[in-house]
């Protein structure tokens, strides 16, 4: 199997401008350490930066925005399920369901 690595390098991009976009709302908050997550972004870890920046967000009351950017990140890197009622969601299902309750408040 050829990997086209163009195609994967503009994945990255895009998944990268979502995670960056999500950091945006954290950036300057008290108590918040986005290091590790900065430091995951420079090696090109995007799964785990994603990880960092849903748990730092988990408690905060974010504008729906920030669940959207997860969102779109999580869906570039393939990371959502299809069923979000199964009994160990992943980070980024979490994410769906945070934004699917956000958006009926609207």
């Amino acid at each position: 199997m050829t990997v086209d690595h163009e195609a994967l390098q503009s994945s990255w991009n895009r998944t990268r401008g979502h995670l960056d976009a999500a950091r945006a709302h954290l950036t300057g908050l008290p108590n918040i350490d986005l290091s590790a997550t900065l430091e995951f972004l420079e090696h090109n870890e995007l799964g785990l930066a994603f990880d960092c920046l849903v748990d730092l967000g988990d408690d905060l009351d974010l504008p729906l925005t920030f669940c959207q950017h997860l969102d779109r990140a999580a869906r570039e890197m393939r990371l959502c399920s299809d069923a979000l009622h199964k009994p160990h969601l992943t980070d980024a299902d979490l994410c769906r369901r945070r934004l699917a309750a956000a958006s009926e408040k609207e």
